[in-house]
């Protein structure tokens, strides 16, 4: 039905989702505006009835998500994100309040975690940062809670793709924050054959994480 709904839109863009792989590179590096969405992201917090599942709408354009949506059904709360002009929440159909990268003066920073993925690469990311409140969230919750200042990082090393992170990442990016590759790089989209993205990094601020990650002193622990 999102699918559907948003091909009806003019001008008629593109709709890329996880059910729709199978549309060759030839075909899509030609887009310059389209919709990417993940009708249900979360699915393990879906599956655990936690609430924290999530569905994504993003709009890119030329490479950048400039208008995104992540909604969280259960919890009853959205948000959304156009760049340049702000990020928003909304809960139970409350009005709309403006979203801020800012954390509250804490003491230490605030380190969102998959509460269905962890291994070794995460704790040692985890040791670069020094002392720190590590709390656990599904889905692209993680980008709209460091959006709102509750919390200040969110690291992801582990496979996602494309539509796991665009949303998310407009939002947190209109709130003044950023998603960027461990070299700090920003994350683009449909810039490649693959949908999967780099390793990654969520943040508020800048100052909280290391000059540089370290990611290759050990087995495993590669960049991507």
């Amino acid at each position: 039905i999102l699918k559907e709904g948003l091909a009806k839109l003019p001008p008629g863009w593109p709709v890329l989702s996880e059910e729709g792989t199978e549309i060759p590179w030839s075909e899509r590096r030609t887009w310059t505006c389209y919709w990417l969405i993940d009708p249900l992201d979360g699915t393990r917090e879906f599956v655990k009835r936690n609430g924290e599942f999530t569905v994504n709408v993003a709009l890119i354009e030329n490479g950048e998500p400039i208008f995104g949506v992540v909604h969280a059904p259960a919890l009853e709360e959205s948000y959304f994100g156009l760049l340049g002009v702000g990020a928003f929440f909304s809960r139970h159909e409350n009005p709309w309040r403006r979203l801020h990268c800012v954390s509250a003066g804490r003491a230490l920073p605030r380190v969102l975690a998959s509460r269905s993925h962890g291994d070794a690469r995460l704790e040692h990311f985890l040791a670069q940062l020094g002392p720190h409140e590590r709390l656990g969230l599904g889905s692209s919750l993680k980008f709209a809670h460091i959006a709102s200042g509750e919390a200040d990082v969110y690291v992801r090393l582990g496979p996602t793709c494309e539509w796991d992170t665009a949303a998310g990442q407009c939002v947190l990016e209109a709130a003044g924050g950023a998603v960027t590759s461990l070299d700090f790089n920003r994350l683009q989209y449909n810039q490649k054959p693959s949908l999967h993205n780099p390793f990654f990094v969520a943040f508020g601020d800048r100052n909280v994480l290391p000059d540089r990650i370290e990611m290759d002193a050990g087995p495993g622990l590669s960049r991507s």
